[in-house]
């Protein structure tokens, strides 16, 4: 039986940490940047972790 390949789309996107959660960049910082204020910024281009109804998926598409 063949290897199950990686989605390419998806190792771009999320990490896994070393306890085994995904991790994501939030979305919001690609435009539209002058209106938010500064603490908004800051707290949008931290990583956040995904959802445990997303993580079966998510593992899945990583082949993990």
């Amino acid at each position: 039986m063949p290897k199950q390949k990686t989605h390419s789309g998806t190792k771009k996107r999320f990490k896994v940490t070393g306890s085994g959660k995904i991790k994501k960049q939030q979305a919001g910082m690609r435009h539209n940047l002058e209106v938010k204020s500064g603490k908004k910024k800051r707290d949008l281009n931290l990583d956040s972790v995904i959802a445990p109804a997303d993580v079966k998926g998510i593992k899945r598409l990583l082949g993990k």
